[in-house]
């Protein structure tokens, strides 16, 4: 009997080193998910658009949306003088599926955007991203992207 706390012990001290070697586990996901918003954040449509896998499925403005035309369109909006001011990311949670290769990201979003005549739009969003492991990159297969309504 005297050997069964010294197990729970031994059991709970390991837990946190446990969660230290899952968070380095999946640090490179943390890095691509990063990554990617920091890409969006700062216009850099290339690395934007490379993290999508190529046969992804968005979801925006209340309907799937064509990934390659998103694509052409977002690069034209910056030509005209638009583009994104401010996307921070808070509230992220990131869960990933047995076997490591799939993952969910979740988090709140507040983005600027300029529009062409130099108007500005501020929105609070909710964004959900699928991650798949392709090939040793992490890809997003799957984004939806529901603004959220105005606080009053």
């Amino acid at each position: 009997m005297k050997k069964l706390p010294g197990l729970v012990i031994v059991a709970l001290l390991s837990l946190p080193a446990m969660a230290e070697h899952h968070s380095e586990e999946n640090a490179d996901l943390y890095a691509a998910i990063h990554a990617f918003d920091n890409a969006y954040a700062t216009n850099d449509t290339d690395t934007y658009f490379g993290y999508y896998a190529e046969d992804a499925t968005v979801f925006f403005s209340g309907a799937r949306q064509d990934l390659s035309a998103y694509a052409e369109s977002w690069p034209q909006l910056m030509e005209a003088g638009g583009g994104v001011e401010k996307n921070e990311m808070s509230d992220l949670k990131v869960q990933v599926m047995p076997g490591g290769n799939v993952a969910v990201s979740t988090a709140f979003i507040d983005n600027v955007t300029r529009s062409p005549d130099g108007s500005k739009s501020s929105i609070r969003a909710f964004e959900t991203d699928v991650w798949q492991k392709i090939d040793g990159e992490w890809k997003v297969i799957s984004l939806h992207y529901t603004e959220l309504p105005a606080e009053e």
